[in-house]
């Protein structure tokens, strides 16, 4: 990610999931790209942070690489759903959260169409499940908009929050 690239001095956690890797995406960078079994083991032996089915997949933050970094100094992002979001918050009440808002519906969905990634129903229940998920972005501590032109924005905007922090 472009926060990883800019600032190596954060730790970027990287999510586990069960689905397929996309044609441009790295195992270890991306996700961690685990069979359903190699998941349920995680799961049973209490290895994720925060872990949801989403879109018939599971996803799960692996709690290991989390502990070590924060252990090492290093501040920590997580990457995830309102769900994950409100997961986390439970579990490390005094974690900043933060929403990563589209410009609009109309942009996240020409995002999402330009992957080439999911099938118009698929697209449809993103798009949906995106607009239920900004109504819940009131309980987040910070909204930051993430712009098309801009990526740096998001970032900088992000390293003021955790600097702040």
């Amino acid at each position: 990610t472009r926060l990883n690239e800019l600032h190596p001095e954060i730790h970027c956690a990287v999510t586990a999931t069960t689905r397929a890797p996309r044609p441009d995406e790295t195992e270890g960078a991306s996700y961690f790209f685990l069979s359903q079994e190699q998941f349920q083991l995680m799961l049973d032996k209490d290895q994720f942070l925060e872990y949801a089915v989403v879109y018939g997949h599971r996803y799960g933050v692996p709690a290991g690489p989390i502990k070590n970094a924060l252990a090492s100094g290093f501040d920590v992002v997580v990457k995830t759903d309102v769900q994950g979001a409100w997961t986390i918050r439970q579990k490390i009440p005094q974690a900043v959260l933060v929403f990563l808002q589209a410009p609009s519906l109309t942009e996240l969905q020409r995002r999402l169409r330009d992957r080439s990634t999911e099938s118009e129903q698929q697209l449809a229940i993103r798009i949906q499940k995106a607009q239920q998920e900004l109504e819940q972005a009131v309980w987040f501590d910070h909204v930051v908009m993430n712009p098309t032109d801009d990526p740096d924005q998001p970032v900088s905007e992000i390293m003021r929050i955790i600097r702040s922090a």
